[in-house]
This record gives C-alpha cells, structure tokens and sequence, in this order.
C-alpha cells in the first residue's frame, strides 16, 4: 500500500498543483482538504505518511490547523506565504519538521525533495550519545520527527557496545564532554572500524575553541554543530550527511555491480572472495565454486536479437541470486558467464544446489511479445575449494570442468570433489 501525503490548502489550484507534482515525481496518494473541517474528516479516515499544512485557513485563520495535526501526532510541513522572521520562528518551535514558503515552482521542487528524504530517512539508523538527558530527548524528538529510527545513549563506552549490536547504524551523534569516554576518543575509536564511507559522526558541543571543531574533524567526524543548535541548522545537517552517505554507497554500488544484471562484477567477485579465502582458511570452512555458461547464448542473439538476449542474462542472474542463499556470492564475470560461490556447505549440499540451478533454467520460459518463448540450458563445471591451491588455480579447475560439460553435450553439471 502506498504512503499518503495531506495537502490542506485553501488556494485551489496551487493545492491541486502540489498534489499533481508530487503523485507524478513519488509513489505517493495525496489527499487534498481546503479547510481545517475537511482536514479533520481526511485524519478521521485515513492515516497519513505526512501533511503539509497552510497556516492560514477560512475558517483557522491563525495556525489552529498545526495545533490540531500536532494533537494527532502527525508528520507536519508547514506551506506560508509568510516571510516575517518571528513569525517563522514562532511555528518552527512547535513540532514541525520544516517551514517552506510558497511563492514558486522551486519551492514545489523543494517540497518534493524534502518528502523523498524523509522517505529515505526511513532506512536509517541513528545512535545519539549525549551525557545530559535533556539534549538527548530534544535531538530524539527531531530526528524521530524526521522519520529516523533512533538509539540513544549517555556517554562513550555504552556507545561503542551499541555500534556491535547494531551494526546498522547509519549516523553516530556524539556529544564532546562525556564521563568514561569522550566525543573525541568515540569518534576515533569508532574510525578504527567504521570509514567515512560506511558511518557518519557528527560531533556537537558547546565549547568556543576553534582547536576542538579542528580535532574533531581530523578524527574522521563528517560535521560539527555547535550547542546551542537551531532545529533547522540541526536538520539540514543531519539529512546532509545521511545524503553525502547515501551518494557514496551507490557510487561504490556502482563501481561493484554488473550494470546490466546488478550482481556482483568480476572485479568485487576477487577483492571480497580474496577476503573470504583468508577467513576460511582460519576458521575450517568448505564451500564450492561454479563456473556457468548459456548454452548456445550466440544462437539466441542472432535469432531474436540482442534486447533479448540481455532479457535471457537478466533472466539467469535472477534465477541464479533467488536459488541460491543469501549470504553465497553470484558474480557475473562478463557475457554469458557467471560465477557462483556456495559458503560454508558440503560436497553433497553444493552438487544438489547446482543441479536444481540447471534444472530450474531448463524449466525456464521467456515470453515474447508477439506468443513466441525462449527456452535456454546451461552448464556448470564446480569444484569444492581446494585450499592446497590459491583461488585462482580452483577457478581454472572449475573452468576446465565446464569445458568438458561444453564438449560432452551441454545442459549438465560436472562437479568435482
């Protein structure tokens, strides 16, 4: 089921051209009320993702529409046309996530962006490590107001314990002065195991002393935002950070995934399993690596053409990532040929898992548009690893073996102990 969004504004046609906007750029509902009574029928009714809400009203002419969303304890953004400061500051105090004026296109731009990064926002985790209570609350009650899941601890140490436990911790807020453990020695601390790539640190304090923002900084923390903060200044640079990491992790997506199938590329495929090699040399582990071929791919180009022959990959990539366990690694390494590492099994366990790939493809239809289907085979050549010779040397082996399967008629498993 789709979020919705409540738009309750008296001026028509912007309300119905924010509406249209938004349901064309999100996968959204949006309801639309003119007055504060038809507001409260929509909340009566349904539950709403977020409102955003006009200030002036027919019939709640000075703001009773924010009190009384408030009241629900639903997600506001408030739409005025009023710029007066005071004002401005007036409503941002009451449990608003943001004030956006109306006056453009931009600012309708602007709104639709703020709904996708609360959308994200829902995806993240955020430890707030702070030793005075009150600021633990108040930087709890805007980070949940922007739809982040949030841990909050008193200093350092306990901080350290949480990032173990929950090692899906996006943003990590650290107050400076702290018993047991500091901000300072937390943020280093943190960046022997967390870069600036996989976790955020925003650091906070009071204290003057351009040497502590530097300090901070140089120990690997994202930002620093000195107390006391501004709701606004506090929320822009949270929902910065949080995007900054966000565009870094899918340009490292990027960099590690095939563009076509959106499995792992040859090139992560030896940087992780190099890692993996190591570890299951300590810790005793088998597992088992196959080498995966299209069978007669060439004659699937030339007949239907190449849209279909990528439809064909995607289609194997798909049944290759759904057959196999989560945490196995299915790489493609280029064309039609794949690669697939089954962790921590048994000869008789990987022989049946890649049989029931093969058997699965076989059984495989692609339709066409026009009634027509593509039916296509594989074959697999697999080695249990062999920890006498180094990744490569099993990789060759398994490679050999899908050799033969390839002289030796195809759509078959050759699989070696």
């Amino acid at each position: 089921m789709n979020e919705k969004i409540l738009i309750v504004e008296d001026n028509k046609t912007l309300a119905k051209l924010i509406a249209k906007k938004i349901q064309a750029s999100l996968d959204v509902e949006v309801d639309v009320a003119y007055t504060l009574t038809e507001a409260k029928l929509f909340i009566a009714r349904y539950t709403y993702f977020l409102t955003l809400l006009d200030i002036h009203l027919p019939d709640a002419p000075n703001g009773e529409v924010v009190d009384y969303v408030t009241k629900k304890k639903l997600h506001i953004i408030v739409l005025s046309e009023n710029i007066d400061k005071e004002f401005r500051k007036k409503i941002l105090q009451k449990n608003v996530i943001d004030y956006i004026n109306k006056n453009g296109v931009e600012d309708i731009n602007y709104i639709i962006q703020t709904i996708q990064r609360l959308q994200n926002n829902q995806k993240h985790k955020v430890l707030v490590v702070d030793d005075s209570r009150i600021f633990r609350q108040q930087m709890l009650k805007i980070l949940e107001n922007l739809f982040f899941k949030v841990i909050t601890v008193a200093h350092g140490e306990e901080a350290v314990g949480m990032l173990k436990a929950q090692p899906d911790i996006s943003l990590v807020l650290t107050d400076y002065n702290m018993p047991v453990m500091d901000g300072l020695e937390l943020t280093q601390e943190i960046r022997k195991t967390h870069t600036k790539n996989e976790l955020c640190i925003l650091a906070l304090s009071s204290n003057d002393d351009d040497e502590v923002t530097a300090l901070f900084l140089k120990s690997g923390a994202n930002d620093y935002i000195k107390k006391p903060f501004s709701k606004e200044e506090f929320s822009c640079r949270v929902n910065n950070s949080i995007e900054a990491l966000e565009n870094i992790q899918m340009i490292t997506n990027y960099a590690n995934r095939d563009y076509l199938t959106g499995l792992y590329n040859r090139r992560y495929f030896f940087k992780a399993m190099n890692e993996y090699v190591k570890q299951v040399k300590e810790n005793g582990e088998t597992f088992a690596i196959g080498m995966i071929d299209i069978d007669h791919f060439k004659n699937v180009n030339d007949t239907y053409g190449h849209d279909v022959g990528d439809k064909v990959i995607t289609s194997l990539a798909d049944i290759l990532r759904s057959s196999t366990n989560p945490k196995d690694l299915v790489s493609r390494f280029g064309g039609e040929e794949f690669c697939v590492v089954l962790k921590n099994t048994n000869q008789h366990r990987a022989k049946e898992i890649f049989n029931r790939l093969r058997e699965e493809t076989e059984n495989f239809i692609y339709q066409l548009e026009n009634e027509e289907y593509v039916k296509f085979t594989i074959s697999i050549g697999a080695v249990m690893f062999n920890e006498e010779e180094s990744l490569q040397e099993n990789i060759d082996e398994a490679d050999m073996l899908l050799y033969k399967v390839k002289n030796s008629g195809r759509n078959q498993v050759i699989f070696q102990a």
